[in-house]
């Protein structure tokens, strides 16, 4: 916020559910029904929490808007900052180490090889320890 916002910036928080945690779980392969229960629980669990990032962007008096694409983070960032016409990304790093993030893939890498705009990649400060 210091150092890249402005303030007639319009800012899109864009949150990328990953359902995959839902569909592991062992009580899928018994019962239908857990998974929708699943599900359901899952969706208000994201509709609270972009609720919450709301009140945070209004609170913070930044004008702009939360959204909620499901589908790959990478691929659907790259698309929603097109499609939102925005001028930069600005991502934050989950602290993988390198053997994880060679195995599964880099959010943030993905994005900064396939973004048509620059890329900010925010690290918290609690997770990289220098």
């Amino acid at each position: 916020m210091k150092n890249v916002h402005r303030p007639k910036d319009h800012v899109v928080l864009l949150y990328v559910p990953e359902y995959h945690t839902v569909i592991q779980s062992p009580m899928v392969m018994t019962d239908v029904s857990v998974v929708t229960d699943l599900l359901h629980d899952e969706e208000k669990r994201i509709k609270g929490f972009l609720e919450t990032l709301g009140v945070k962007l209004k609170g913070a008096g930044i004008g702009g808007k939360v959204k909620s694409v499901g589908g790959n983070p990478g691929e659907v960032i790259v698309k929603v900052s097109k499609d939102e016409g925005a001028d930069m990304v600005i991502l934050g790093s989950r602290g993988m180490g390198t053997i994880r993030r060679t195995l599964l893939g880099s959010v943030s890498d993905y994005v900064m090889h396939h973004s048509h705009i620059p890329v900010l990649v925010c690290k918290h400060p609690d997770v990289h320890k220098h």
